[in-house]
């Protein structure tokens, strides 16, 4: 089945995958997806804009994208013709940034009622403060004293489940070129989450300055993870901090693959060959 994607930009965060017609040659059909992201985030830091991640998705021949800036006011039936959402935005936790009742169950449901999949990614791990169920989707987030990093460097992501669909295959480790490595996240309990692949967090690169507990010379800490809530698939990767961090190999494939997943509950896309 053919899918293409909508990719959402501006106050709402997320993309999406819907159903199309099937190619003509067999070649694993394309998803449709929706993403948004913040525009705090793409303005002046050089973060991933919709542009580029559309480019990624529709590079495989597994996606269409497209783009939307606002999801406030969204139903069920804004997401009904999609399989996948994606999302890039934070919302700096100002009230009036929060998506409102009608649209934060409407994604809700899409995930846990409707069996639809949904990518959360890097910062977006922030997002939505005070949302319980966007938590329990995302199994670990970023929160008033939980969550930091030391500069961003080159460290190894190593996959600790190759059984997953998404690391099957996939390098023991993988260098990971100057991104940020997140740490101390706020956690759910571990029924909800699965992790797939850490990093180990080097306390020493902190210099002193860590404002959270850092025991110990390092830990390992997780950046790639899953969850079944409901009849749903979610992939969190919190790699990517920036335009320069989403060209890693290690992004690319974990990023791409977490997405098909999501999407279909099957990944169909190569490992990298090196």
């Amino acid at each position: 089945m053919h899918r293409s994607a909508c990719l959402l930009a501006g106050l709402a965060g997320f993309l999406s995958a819907l159903p199309a017609q099937t190619p003509a040659t067999t070649r694993p059909p394309p998803q449709r997806s929706r993403r948004s992201s913040s525009p705090a985030r793409t303005a002046t830091t050089g973060a991933p804009s919709p542009p580029q991640l559309r480019k990624l998705l529709e590079d495989t021949g597994r996606f269409e994208v497209r783009i939307t800036e606002e999801f406030r006011g969204a139903s069920d039936d804004t997401l009904a013709r999609y399989d996948l959402v994606i999302l890039n935005y934070e919302n700096k936790n100002l009230p009036d940034w929060r998506w409102g009742a009608q649209a934060e169950k409407a994604l809700v449901d899409y995930v846990k009622g409707k069996g639809k999949g949904l990518v959360i990614y890097h910062f977006s791990l922030a997002a939505f403060d005070g949302w319980p169920e966007f938590e329990q989707l995302s199994g670990g987030n970023w929160r008033p004293g939980n969550g930091h990093h030391s500069a961003r460097h080159d460290f190894t992501l190593k996959v600790t489940d190759a059984s997953h669909p998404i690391t099957r295959g996939l390098p023991a480790e993988m260098i990971v070129k100057s991104d940020e490595l997140y740490a101390n996240l706020r956690w759910q309990p571990k029924e909800n989450y699965r992790i797939l692949a850490t990093a180990y967090d080097d306390h020493a690169l902190y210099l002193g300055k860590a404002r959270q507990p850092i025991p110990g010379a390092g830990l390992d800490q997780p950046m790639l993870w899953v969850h079944e809530p409901g009849k749903g698939r979610v992939f969190v990767n919190a790699l990517g901090h920036d335009l320069a961090a989403i060209a890693n190999p290690a992004f690319i494939a974990t990023f791409l693959r977490g997405a098909e997943w999501a999407a279909t509950g099957a990944v169909t896309l190569a490992p990298p060959a090196n």
